[in-house]
């Protein structure tokens, strides 16, 4: 075989850096960058229309929440449609779902949201116990019935209290196991999985088929965590800063199907962090 030039090397080189071959991998995050309205809790009062510009402005195009103070719901989703934003997905009180899906599917037809989430169970003295589990499946397994026959899908937003241990496994696993998978999904926010010392994509694997979308939030390296479902706002850090290991969180949801992706900040320097956030995960590569 005649040997190759050195001409004849750096053309292979070259093309070889063309094609992709040499380089630094796909990237892992590919989805719409979304955000949760709570970041923004401290800004909404100052002007709504100012603090979607903000939201706009950093490359936002889908977001969680739902009706404003100081807007009525049909008013905001035409400034969100101005700004090209969709809200794909609004909270809900557990209280009120319960009772009632009715002003929930309101809402949610109005922003044209296809995705409701519940973030909090009730539970009494801070202690988490099955009889709370078992009351919120059933309620959970009522509420996500209904809410699909209008063609939404309902979403548990775990908030790490639920992991505590129970049989084999914990009481956030009691309630996957008995909600129905055709009316109940999940949310992760990756924060208050791994806070109680679960490992988020593992978890994330663990259900494959139940998680449908996902916080993406960073925990302040050295905070030891526990059940209580609660830590300072300030432990809240850019994602890529702290103590979770992001690239493999994002790798696990992209494999499991994870739909959209919201940025929550609950930092007082979310307007400093977000840009860092956004940074971090578009450079995350295969």
């Amino acid at each position: 075989m005649q040997k190759l030039t050195y001409w004849g090397c750096f053309l292979i080189a070259l093309l070889a850096i063309q094609t992709g071959v040499f380089a630094q991998g796909k990237p892992v995050y590919t989805s719409p960058i979304g955000l949760q309205a709570y970041t923004f809790r401290g800004s909404w009062d100052k002007g709504i229309e100012a603090t979607l510009d903000t939201i706009k402005s950093l490359g936002v195009t889908e977001m969680e929440g739902g009706p404003l103070k100081g807007m009525t719901a049909e008013e905001l989703r035409k400034q969100l449609d101005k700004r090209g934003i969709k809200m794909v997905s609004i909270g809900a009180d557990y209280k009120l779902l319960s009772e009632s899906t009715a002003e929930t599917i309101k809402n949610a037809k109005i922003f044209g949201a296809k995705y409701v989430m519940v973030a909090w169970i009730p539970h009494k003295g801070g202690n988490f116990d099955l009889e709370t589990a078992k009351k919120a499946v059933a309620d959970f397994n009522k509420a996500g019935k209904e809410l699909k026959e209008a063609g939404i899908t309902l979403t548990y937003h775990n908030h790490g209290y639920e992991f505590v241990p129970y049989e084999d496994g914990t009481l956030f696993d009691y309630i996957v196991k008995n909600t129905n998978p055709e009316y109940v999904s999940f949310e992760m926010d990756v924060l208050w999985t791994a806070f109680p010392g679960q490992d988020p994509a593992k978890l994330l694997l663990k259900y494959p088929t139940r998680w449908k979308l996902m916080h993406l939030k960073d925990l302040k390296k050295g905070v030891k965590g526990n059940l209580s479902g609660g830590t300072p706002t300030t432990n809240d850090v850019a994602l890529g800063t702290g103590q979770i290991d992001i690239p493999a969180v994002l790798k696990a949801a992209k494999k499991v199907g994870i739909k959209h992706y919201f940025i929550e900040d609950e930092s007082p320097s979310y307007l400093k962090q977000i840009p860092q956030t956004i940074a971090y995960i578009k450079g995350i590569k295969e």
